[in-house]
């Protein structure tokens, strides 16, 4: 494991007009995560993912708990540990009135790469994320996306053993967001491990080997996409009747109907071969006799999980 953490909880002490407030962002977390994988923590803004990965990565210390990074812990050994990391945060941290191209420059010659190879680099970078022809630019004249994608870069031009990536994709268009998909996995085929926040379920469903899903600073669930996906059954159907009550009562009879919830005014029904089993749902609400204003049969997601085990959904949250 490149990343060991337990029971990381993190305080702050805010004052105010009132007095003193602790607001506990972290309420301790483990987690763990192998070399050469894709893991995502995934969960709403305000959910501590930022406040975990800082920790990991020296910024800030732990309140309370354990972490070895690379071999290292993150409080006695955090310089060795900082040797082993790229991270990149959700601001960029570059010269504004300096080319975007410059700052690759320096990154790769400060990480030990000589001229040739640090010009060399570059250009993998550049092309990579589309900014081969805006490269001699200011930063300050370049659009949120661009200076965002110029940050991507940076972090990742020594290729460490581990990369930490908050919130990645912020302000990227598809087409780059799929550029930036690409990259992290050439990193993970080249062993690199990447741990990455972010609150989009698109990204952690088709990007992450593993992942955990983080509300209120506290690990909610953990796992696979898939697996986590399993553990609620295969399909999900969404349903609105006059009667909910009613409709409850009759969805709770069904045996091939794994678990009910409600939200947002539709009743969501969890089942084992939706498109088999979509049929004598039908036929029970027909006799039944309730009116079905509307319906629709889709795979189980990731918000799903997230609505599982904290009520709410995910994208609502976020």
């Amino acid at each position: 494991m490149i990343i060991e953490a337990r029971g990381l909880r993190k305080t702050f002490t805010r004052r105010g007009r009132g007095g003193t407030e602790r607001i506990e962002a972290v309420r301790g977390i483990d987690l763990s995560v192998a070399e050469g994988e894709i893991f995502a923590a995934l969960g709403p803004n305000g959910a501590g993912k930022t406040t975990t990965v800082r920790m990991l990565a020296t910024f800030t210390a732990p309140t309370e708990g354990t972490a070895t990074v690379a071999g290292h812990d993150v409080v006695r050994q955090a310089a060795k540990v900082r040797e082993r990391i790229g991270y990149v945060g959700q601001t960029g941290g570059m010269d504004d009135n300096a080319p975007g191209l410059d700052s690759l420059l320096l990154a790769a010659r400060i990480a030990g790469h000589s001229r040739k190879q640090a010009a060399v680099r570059a250009d993998e970078l550049l092309a990579a994320f589309s900014l081969t022809e805006i490269a001699r630019r200011p930063l300050k004249t370049l659009s949120g996306g661009q200076k965002r994608r110029f940050a991507l870069a940076v972090g990742l031009v020594n290729r460490p053993p581990l990369v930490f990536l908050d919130e990645p994709t912020t302000g990227l268009d598809p087409q780059n967001r799929a550029n930036l998909w690409q990259e992290v996995r050439a990193l993970r085929d080249q062993g690199t491990s990447v741990l990455l926040t972010t609150h989009y379920l698109d990204e952690a469903d088709a990007l992450c080997d593993r992942l955990v899903i983080i509300d209120n600073g506290q690990v909610v669930a953990e796992g696979t996409p898939q697996g986590l996906k399993k553990e609620i059954a295969g399909d999900v159907v969404t349903l609105r009747v006059d009667d909910q009550a009613a409709a409850l009562a009759l969805l709770a009879a069904q045996p091939y109907i794994k678990e009910t919830q409600e939200r947002d005014g539709a009743l969501l029904a969890y089942l084992d071969d939706g498109e088999r089993n979509l049929t004598g749902l039908l036929r029970a609400l027909e006799a039944g006799g309730l009116a079905i204003r509307s319906i629709s049969l889709d795979r189980a997601t990731l918000d799903d999980v997230f609505l599982r085990h904290t009520g709410r959904s995910l994208r609502d949250a976020a």
